[in-house]
């Protein structure tokens, strides 16, 4: 009988120290959050963004957060199914491109107009500052982490230069976004609208004759491979750039406890903004690097010539503009205070 109790003596305090360190294996891992996005894992967002970001989400928590990052859309589903897919909870995170569904952001779209945009760094902050004081309504229903855009866009053309708006005529050129689609329109190319993981296979197969896209992407989509000539515009505003979104579950994030709510508050808005867009400024020579490692032409739209592309693409923007004024926003205040944004955080 002593034995026993001796035993049981012995038992009881080894069990509540085991009870112990499994409360405390279960709280190192409380949350586990699933990242889905549509391009490849080589991509710039995925190296430069959501890895640094999930590995300083998971250390600021103590291991408390888990993160799992899904590229190429392997969580199943669309590229422009991405807002709904976090917005339901069908995952608890996700980078996206707005523009995927257009018209749904309209508010947003404003970086996107012809020569509006600065440097992805510029452009990003005032991106990220815009939604906080302007476009809260259009993600109301989801937790926004970052708002933020890439490097003036580029056109990369497979057997047709474009030196003039005389080139472009008739030429099928991808388009990203409903706006990006409107202004290659109006400058008398014709556009075709798909998302960026298709855009390969479509140079390939001749269904379109180049694509408009930042040089950040191109290595990623091997396309230093598939083109031979890409055109540039001179100056500190360029021909377009895309809006993207890194966004959480509203409620998945509202779940949290408050200090873990803390570590994702402490990795978002406009200092990580400013930081993303300098990487995006910086991933655009390695992709131009790649073109001229091929041999490609390049060809710079300046001078007189830009005047012409900036008078021909004006009536986007006064198109923007209407649209806004007509659902009751002020459309000119809005693209003032994002160049005022552009020009604010072009001088620091």
């Amino acid at each position: 009988m002593f034995r026993l109790k001796f035993r049981q003596a012995l038992t009881a305090p080894a069990c509540l120290l085991l009870g112990v360190a499994l409360a405390a294996s279960a709280q190192a891992q409380d949350v586990t959050l699933r990242i889905h996005h549509f391009l490849p894992a080589s991509s710039t967002v995925q190296v430069e963004l959501l890895e640094p970001w999930a590995e300083r989400v998971e250390g600021q928590s103590d291991g408390r957060i888990a993160i799992e990052i899904y590229p190429t859309m392997q969580l199943g589903g669309r590229a422009p199914q991405l807002f709904d897919q976090v917005r339901d909870g069908v995952v608890d995170m996700v980078w996206t491109l707005p523009g995927y569904t257009p018209g749904r952001f309209p508010k947003l779209e404003v970086f996107e107009l012809p020569f509006v945009p600065g440097n992805a760094r510029a452009t990003s902050a005032a991106a990220q500052r815009y939604y906080e004081s302007h476009a809260r309504d259009e993600l109301a229903d989801v937790h926004p982490i970052l708002v933020h855009a890439h490097a003036p866009g580029s056109l990369h053309m497979k057997g047709k230069r474009i030196r003039t708006l005389e080139d472009i005529q008739n030429v099928k050129v991808r388009a990203p976004t409903r706006i990006i689609n409107d202004t290659l329109e109006e400058i008398g190319a014709s556009p075709v609208g798909m998302p960026v993981p298709q855009v390969p296979e479509a140079i390939s197969k001749g269904v379109i004759q180049g694509a408009a896209l930042p040089y950040e992407v191109t290595r990623s989509l091997r396309m230093h491979e598939l083109t031979d000539s890409h055109t540039e515009f001179h100056g500190e505003r360029g021909l377009y750039t895309a809006v993207f979104l890194f966004l959480m579950n509203k409620q998945r994030y509202e779940s949290l406890p408050q200090d873990l709510r803390q570590v994702i508050d402490d990795n978002s808005g406009i200092d990580l903004a400013l930081e993303i867009g300098a990487t995006w400024d910086k991933a655009e020579e390695p992709g131009r690097e790649a073109a001229r490692e091929e041999g490609h032409a390049f060809d710079i739209i300046e001078g007189k010539e830009l005047q012409r592309w900036r008078e021909a693409s004006q009536p986007v923007i006064d198109a923007w503009i209407a649209e806004r004024d007509e659902s009751g926003d002020d459309g000119a205040a809005l693209l003032s205070t994002a160049r005022q944004l552009i020009e604010q955080y072009s001088e620091k």
